[in-house]
Formats: structure tokens, sequence, C-alpha cells
């Protein structure tokens, strides 16, 4: 399963690899990428995850999860 969320914040290399880390200690999660410059988070998982998991591990990154992109 693929879903991109749309993350608040994010500027740097640095804020990529904090979502990143944190999303992917996700059960089931097989790959994340960060664009930085659209703010676009992808998230490979073996099943669907719940948005409000992923919002807090956005937050515990130190960012804002606002929505799941189209």
């Amino acid at each position: 399963m693929e879903t991109t969320y749309l993350v608040k914040g994010m500027t740097c290399g640095h804020c990529a690899g904090a979502v990143t880390q944190e999303v992917s200690a996700l059960p089931g999660v097989e790959n994340v990428d960060v664009a930085v410059d659209t703010g676009r988070v992808t998230v490979v998982s073996a099943e669907t995850l719940s948005t409000d998991a992923v919002r807090d591990a956005v937050d515990e990154a130190g960012y804002e999860l606002v929505g799941i992109a189209n």
C-alpha cells in the first residue's frame, strides 16, 4: 500500500531525515520517501496505516501532518 501525506514545516535534509526515521519506525512500513520542496511524504507499507499513527510519528519528528495528497 502506498500513501502520500502532506507535511508542513520541513525545510532541509535534516527535516527529511527526522521524518523518515520516525515514520519508518511504524510497524509495517517498508519505505519512506520525503520531498522537502513539496512537503510530500510517500509511505509504502505492508498494510494500511492509521493516519493518527502517521500523524503522531510526524509530530514526534517536530512537524505537522496536514493531510493526505490526492
